[in-house]
């Protein structure tokens, strides 16, 4: 029944509660409210990123520092070329996304199959792609020191350059004992023991009178600050734990909460992109067997589609402020 709105002039219909308000099905009015909300989501995370960042812009981890990593080229660097491979992937699978729709509006099966089977293929990519850097973010490649104080000290030479802790650390053959379950009270197990002790970096550095401390702070120009040869002995009498790689706890990188940022929110975007590969997987199968056919409508694929649009929306704003602001 619709309702009617009389005025002196004219008798206006109002909507009766049809099932497609907006000419939108039920299924698709459903799709953009979970994007919104969605969306809402994820920028309360970007927010909170930006505002610690902000907060501790001095000790930030530069990203071009971080994310140098290509596969098959081991020591080569190649900051962000890597990440924007990603990037570009996923946008193309985007691409695909659309092609698929469109197949789909013109009841091309063939072509849906095709453009379908290419965005899981980009979206495979891109899950593998981001395991890989999370693997190289966790393991790291040069590895500093915490002081006592919680400050951070990497290892340079005279040019600048960063020096891996491998590159000089003494081998004092010292006796260390990982803690686990069997061995600790209440049964609790210690954290991973560092490849060397603190003790083997100090004596390395001091028969290595070319390396030099850099702090974690930020100068004017954007450069992490290189301190003398006797402010640096000085800073590393502080020593306190060696630090590889980056976890919830330490980040040899910098400060800790760009490594927690960095676990959850890329971690959240790529439970997304997973569950939308494996969305995208059953529909992909569906429209092999003729599911869509038989109903004379792909809105499924149109469906599906919105929602792997809106992934790799998120996944540019996630790439601009963790990579290039």
């Amino acid at each position: 029944m619709e309702a009617t709105v009389t005025t002196a002039n004219s008798e206006e219909k109002t909507w009766g509660g049809g099932n497609e308000p907006m000419r939108a099905s039920y299924g698709k009015l459903m799709m953009w409210f979970f994007i919104l909300s969605d969306a809402l989501t994820f920028s309360g995370f970007l927010a909170a990123y930006g505002f610690s960042r902000f907060k501790f812009i001095e000790t930030w981890p530069l990203a071009d520092e971080v994310f140098t990593h290509f596969p098959f080229m081991h020591g080569v660097p190649a900051p962000m070329y890597y990440v924007a491979l990603m990037t570009f992937i996923l946008i193309f699978s985007s691409v695909t996304m659309v092609l698929a729709v469109d197949a789909g509006h013109q009841m091309k099966k063939n072509k849906v199959i095709l453009y379908m089977f290419l965005t899981i293929i980009g979206g495979l990519i891109f899950v593998g792609s981001q395991a890989w850097e999370w693997k190289n973010f966790i393991k790291g490649e040069y590895g500093a020191i915490e002081t006592k104080g919680g400050s951070l000290l990497q290892f340079v030479d005279k040019d600048g350059n960063r020096v891996a802790l491998a590159d000089f650390a003494a081998d004092l053959h010292e006796e260390r004992e990982q803690l686990t379950p069997n061995k600790a009270k209440w049964f609790m197990s210690g954290p991973t023991l560092p490849s060397y002790s603190v003790a083997e970096v100090q004596a390395g550095f001091k028969a290595h009178p070319e390396l030099l401390i850099r702090t974690e702070v930020l100068t004017a120009t954007k450069q992490k600050t290189i301190l003398s040869r006797e402010e640096s002995l000085s800073r590393l009498g502080q020593a306190h734990y060696v630090v590889e790689g980056a976890n919830l706890v330490r980040n040899e990188y910098g400060s800790k909460l760009f490594a927690n940022f960095f676990f959850f929110i890329t971690g959240f975007h790529g439970f997304h992109v997973l569950s939308g590969i494996i969305i995208n997987i059953i529909i992909f199968f569906n429209v092999l067997i003729g599911t869509y056919e038989k109903r004379g409508s792909y809105e499924m694929v149109e469906k599906v589609g919105l929602y792997w649009h809106f992934v790799d929306l998120v996944w540019v704003f996630v790439f601009t402020v963790f990579y290039l602001v």
